[in-house]
């Protein structure tokens, strides 16, 4: 797929106010649209393999980095690199994140 139309690509609801888009793929890269209710935890984790950046689209967040926290509002963003821990917690309604992994996350494809 060479385009991706936000109005007819639904939203996987993952539980926990969290819901998510893929916008498009190839073997080494992926963007994911990520939508947070108010107070709704992207758990702290790391990953074995995934290099990540994640851009504020709307709203804004708490991301703790390694242990360090900051606030990030609209046009801010984090760089995980594999190994490297990182969580958020949305602190308004509908807050987004546009996540780029290299490579593509397969365990978001569906089955």
């Amino acid at each position: 797929m060479n385009y991706f139309e936000g109005t007819a690509t639904p939203w996987t609801d993952l539980g926990d106010g969290l819901r998510r888009k893929i916008v498009g793929h190839t073997p080494q890269l992926m963007s994911v649209i990520m939508q947070f209710d108010k107070g709704a935890v992207g758990t702290p984790h790391a990953h074995d393999v995934h290099d990540q950046i994640a851009y504020v689209v709307a709203g804004s967040f708490e991301a703790s980095i390694n242990g360090e926290v900051r606030v990030l509002r609209v046009g801010d963003a984090f760089i995980a690199p594999h190994h490297t821990t990182h969580g958020v917690v949305a602190l308004e309604q509908d807050s987004m994140l546009l996540d780029q992994f290299s490579p593509r996350r397969d365990d978001y494809l569906p089955s």
